[in-house]
């Protein structure tokens, strides 16, 4: 499975962003799609999913700022993000979760920089 993620960049706070990722590769349906950053020196976050009927979860840290999306037929999931802050400064990473008959699978994405000026 190949996941190509894009859209990251240098964006001011208080601006927005979209990030891409499109899934490739797979026999089976996928799961779930979301979407992870690590922060330098930290270790890598949530920030948001959405499952094949459509539920979305977001991490407390961008309640209200994110909203995911996906299409099924395309296997493509985004990410858009609102009033992005410093703190939002990462390498965003996509994640596929998918059932292999008896197994469930992550699969990651090669990671887009994301990095927000103040």
């Amino acid at each position: 499975v190949q996941l190509q993620a894009s859209g990251g960049g240098l964006v001011q706070a208080g601006g927005s962003l979209r990030l891409s990722c499109a899934a490739s590769g797979s026999r089976f349906s996928i799961n779930a799609m979301g979407w992870y950053r690590q922060a330098p020196g930290k270790q890598r976050e949530f920030v948001a999913s959405i499952i094949s009927g459509g539920t979305t979860t977001y991490a407390d840290s961008v309640l209200g700022r994110a909203t995911i999306s996906r299409d099924n037929a395309k296997n493509t999931v985004n990410l858009r993000m609102n009033k992005l802050k410093p703190e939002d400064t990462a390498v965003y990473y996509c994640n596929v979760l998918i059932a292999e008959v008896t197994t469930m699978r992550n699969y990651w994405g090669q990671g887009t920089q994301v990095t927000v000026s103040s």
